[in-house]
């Protein structure tokens, strides 16, 4: 493993840390704000896998990204997105 990719996977987990650090941001916040979330860092890191010949199930990759099944995050911490939220998610442009 080169000294990049060692710097990167270091990387990944300090962001990883940090986002179960602030349950309190919501998906809908992260995506508003910077145009991905905690979904979308879970399909990136399964798609990395596929590139490398390895498949990573959905709820697999989410579990990773999230530190805990996916459906108990969202029972725990998962608030119900207010009516501005949604509209600037509606309003955002779309990849």
């Amino acid at each position: 493993m080169s000294q990049q990719d060692v710097i990167e996977a270091a990387t990944f987990r300090r962001l990883l840390a940090h986002l179960d650090s602030r349950k309190d941001v919501q998906n809908i916040e992260l995506m508003n704000l910077a145009g991905f979330c905690r979904n979308c860092l879970a399909n990136w890191y399964a798609e990395a896998a596929a590139d490398q010949g390895v498949e990573v199930a959905r709820d697999d990759a989410r579990a990773r990204v999230y530190g805990m099944p996916y459906a108990q995050w969202k029972a725990q911490y998962q608030l119900s997105a207010t009516p501005d939220q949604l509209a600037a998610m509606q309003a955002a442009p779309r990849d």
